[in-house]
């Protein structure tokens, strides 16, 4: 199976009012989960050497999360959607109001408490993919498909596929306090995505490209993400 077999809603369509924006980033997350990764962590048929894997290829990804709100950021011109954004960067890097600790920092004492290094290990070709396509897409000029692709590709898509990530790692045995980093982002109602949804929506309005420009870059996100899942199966030790 590659990743155009995958189902996939009629994201364009959806996207069209407030509510559409959610149903639209639901079929991306609904794309995520129907990978044979994701699908292995839900049966419990997923082996620790594969999770370990994804560990190591989606820090690899992660460690640049606030580069890519930077970079986005600086396309903005509204003052008030810079604060909005502002405020996910701050508690990215643990400046927020209740946060001390920076989540690169609970990403890493995670992997060091499972034994895994990053600087050691291979960053795979579909990886490298990803973090330049969302590079890419935050440094567009306007903001519009930067933020899209955060939102549909990451923000919105996370508490979904966190979960799953959570059930894979439970069923060979992992207690769930040593998976902090992604308990976090799923029980934790931050807002994130709203924030986004709410920018997009305005964003879309003021254009009759931009909900086709803004589905486009979602798709162009999660279509990497899925390449890098294909090759966590593929890659052998």
């Amino acid at each position: 199976m590659t990743t155009t077999d995958y189902p996939e809603n009629d994201t364009e369509v959806l996207a069209r009012t407030p509510s559409g924006l959610r149903q639209a980033a639901a079929g991306f997350a609904s794309r995520l989960l129907a990978h044979p990764f994701l699908e292995r962590c839900r049966t419990g048929r997923i082996q620790r050497e594969e999770l370990d894997r994804f560990l190591v290829q989606h820090g690899k990804y992660s460690r640049h999360f606030t580069q890519y709100l930077c970079a986005l950021i600086s396309q903005f011109d509204n003052g008030a959607d810079v604060t909005r954004l502002a405020s996910n960067l701050a508690e990215e890097l643990g400046f927020d109001e209740g946060t001390s600790v920076p989540h690169s920092r609970i990403y890493a004492d995670m992997l060091d408490s499972f034994g895994l290094d990053l600087e050691r290990a291979r960053t795979l070709p579909q990886t490298q993919a990803f973090i330049d396509t969302m590079f890419t897409l935050c440094r567009r000029p306007g903001g519009l498909e930067g933020l899209a692709a955060l939102c549909f590709g990451a923000e919105a898509v996370v508490p979904s596929l966190y979960s799953r990530i959570i059930e894979g790692f439970v069923s060979v045995g992992v207690d769930r306090d040593a998976l902090a980093f992604f308990t976090i982002h799923v029980e934790c109602d931050d807002g994130h995505a709203d924030t986004m949804f709410e920018i997009l929506q305005r964003m879309m309005a003021q254009s009759p490209t931009a909900r086709q420009a803004a589905i486009a870059a979602g798709k162009q996100v999660v279509e990497a993400r899925l390449r890098m899942f294909d090759a966590l199966l593929n890659e052998q030790d």
